[in-house]
C-alpha cells in the first residue's frame, strides 16, 4: 500500500479489525514517542511492518544486534481488567524521528488509509502541548506528581467527541494542532472516521516523561482499562525517555538526521 513517496510492507500478516491504532511520532517533549514506545514494551507487542520513504532519515537501529527501520508498525493486545473488559487489539506506528515537512501529509494519510483498509476502530495521536519552559522536574520513581499535568482532548468527529472526550478529558476548543495529528485530525473529519488527540502539558526543551505518562494514564482509563500503577508506570516512561536521549546524540553524532525534539513544536495555545 503506498501513498505518494510513503509506503507501507507488512511483514506479519495480522488481523487488525476493530484495533486502535496508536501514532508515535515525535512531538512536543517526545510525548507521542514515549507514549508509544511504553505500550510497544509493555503489552509486548510484536513488530508486523515497516513505513518507507525516500524522505526518512537514512538510519538504522540497531538494538540487541538487530537492524531496526526509523518507523516500524506493532500489534498486540492489552490486558482485560478484572471485569473483563479491555481494547481486543492494539497498534502502533513507532518512530524516534521527526519526518521532514514535506513529508508530513503524505504519511499522515498513508496511516490513516491503512487503518481504514485494515478495518480498525479509531486512531489516536498522544501530543504535548506546548507550556512555557522551566526547570527539569525531580526524577525518579517517587516524584510522578502525575496530577499536576492536564490533558486535553479533541476529536475528529462528533460521536468520538460525545463518547471520548467531553465525558472524560478537557476538551481542546481553541488553538492550532500541526504536524502529523493535525493532518490526522483534519482527514479523520473529512472522511468520517474517528482520530482522537489527546494533549498533555509538557516542556518542549526536553522529553517529558511525566506528560507521557499522564496520557498513558488518560488513554488507559478511556479506551484500553488495564490495571496501571502510576509510580511504575512513571519510571518506565522515564526510562524510555532516556532511552530516546541516547538515540537523539547518537544520530546528532553521525548525522543520521536531525534529532526528534529538535523542530517546531506541532501544536500551539
Amino acid at each position: 500500500m503506498a501513498s505518494d513517496d510513503v509506503r507501507i510492507y507488512e511483514l506479519k500478516r495480522v488481523d487488525v479489525e476493530g484495533a486502535i491504532v496508536i501514532d508515535g511520532f515525535p512531538s512536543v517533549g517526545l510525548v507521542s514517542s514515549i507514549v508509544a514506545n511504553y505500550l510497544v514494551d509493555t503489552l509486548a507487542m510484536e513488530q508486523i511492518g515497516i513505513v518507507e520513504s525516500p524522505a526518512f532519515p537514512t538510519v538504522s537501529l540497531v538494538r540487541n544486534g538487530t537492524p531496526q527501520h526509523p518507523v516500524r508498525i506493532y500489534a498486540g493486545r492489552p490486558k482485560a481488567d478484572r471485569a473483563g473488559r479491555g481494547a481486543d487489539k492494539l497498534v502502533a506506528f513507532v518512530s524516534e524521528f521527526h519526518p521532514a515537512p514535506a513529508i508530513i501529509h503524505p504519511l499522515a494519510t498513508a496511516i490513516l488509509d491503512w487503518a481504514e483498509e485494515q478495518k480498525c476502530s479509531l486512531l489516536v495521536s498522544p501530543e504535548g502541548l506546548m507550556v512555557e519552559a522551566g526547570p527539569a522536574p525531580a526524577r525518579g520513581p517517587r516524584s510522578p506528581r502525575l496530577g499536576d499535568v492536564k490533558v486535553y482532548g479533541i476529536a475528529s468527529t462528533r460521536k468520538a467527541r460525545e463518547l471520548y472526550i467531553e465525558p472524560n478529558t478537557i476538551p481542546f476548543a481553541e488553538g492550532v494542532i500541526t504536524g502529523i495529528a493535525g493532518v490526522l485530525l483534519n482527514e479523520g473529519h473529512r472522511r468520517d472516521f474517528d482520530v482522537l488527540t489527546f494533549l498533555a502539558e509538557a516542556q518542549p526543551d526536553y522529553p517529558d516523561a511525566r506528560a507521557a505518562a499522564k496520557v498513558i494514564e488518560t488513554i488507559n482509563r478511556i479506551l484500553l482499562r488495564t490495571p496501571l500503577d502510576p509510580v511504575p508506570l512513571y519510571a518506565e516512561a522515564e526510562r524510555i525517555e532516556q532511552q530516546l536521549l541516547s538515540i537523539q546524540r547518537r544520530a546528532a553524532e553521525r548525522g543520521g538526521g536531525e534529532p526528534a525534539a529538535a523542530p517546531s513544536p506541532p501544536m500551539y495555545r
